[in-house]
């Protein structure tokens, strides 16, 4: 079966796929979280970590800054990426005004101002329906506050340096899967959108009642998608999306 490659978003570690690592275990998939974005400070040092630690062609699927990490890994060596899946993610670099944002935000994590972002975050993490649902919000709180203040500052700054990979994506012959939260803050549906039309080999899922944590929100659509989508790249190539 697949050897499948899980990239956390940013501040996020394994505990972001828990609901998918079993279930794609149970599939007969071998499964592995990276935690690349949290041992370098780029996004291109994190691609060549992950090229490293990981032989063979690859399958890879990320959310949020785990996608745009995909894609970083994708520019250095797009032989070794045999197929794609970008779950709440862009391609677009950030606008002068999110560069704006998190260099407010990095301010506030240096002085040790960590919650009051967090707490800030909430409605753009997640849909309204599940912003009073205090298991989640407070996992998501725990699972930042492993991260740590630290690596929040490198990873915001590592994300508002990345490049513009929307001209990569026409050259991303390999299968690529597109999911994201029809409610999505943080990246609206249209970067989705954006990528599944210039993508030649692209489908795109636009979940609804969900925002940007889709992995936890949706749990159980994101692994039928996957599943679904990887057991089709088993059994040969995958039709084109418009």
């Amino acid at each position: 079966m697949t050897r499948v490659l899980l990239l956390p978003g940013l501040a996020s570690d394994a505990a972001l796929w828990r609901h998918q690592v079993p279930a794609l275990t149970h599939a007969g998939h071998t499964v592995h979280v990276t935690d690349a974005h949290a041992r370098e400070d780029t996004l291109s040092a994190m691609a060549r970590l992950v090229l490293a630690e990981h032989a063979g062609p690859l399958v890879l699927v990320g959310t949020s800054m785990g996608g745009i990490l995909a894609l970083e890994v994708f520019r250095q060596a797009p032989q070794r990426v045999s197929a794609l899946a970008l779950l709440g993610s862009s391609a677009r670099p950030d606008t002068p005004e999110m560069v704006k944002l998190r260099s407010a935000a990095v301010l506030e994590f240096e002085q040790g101002r960590m919650d009051a972002v967090l707490r800030a975050n909430v409605p753009f993490a997640f849909h309204p329906s599940r912003q009073a649902d205090a298991a989640l919000v407070s996992d998501y709180f725990d699972m930042v506050h492993r991260a740590g203040a630290a690596q929040l500052v490198r990873q915001n700054r590592a994300i508002m340096a990345r490049p513009d990979s929307r001209p990569l994506l026409r050259r991303l012959q390999c299968p690529v899967l597109v999911m994201c939260g029809e409610a999505d803050a943080l990246t609206p549906p249209e970067c989705s959108r954006e990528v599944a039309l210039a993508v030649p080999q692209a489908e795109l899922h636009v979940l609804p009642a969900c925002g940007h944590l889709l992995t936890w929100e949706q749990p159980e659509a994101v692994n039928a998608l996957l599943r679904d989508w990887l057991a089709r790249q088993e059994s040969g190539p995958a039709a084109s999306t418009p």
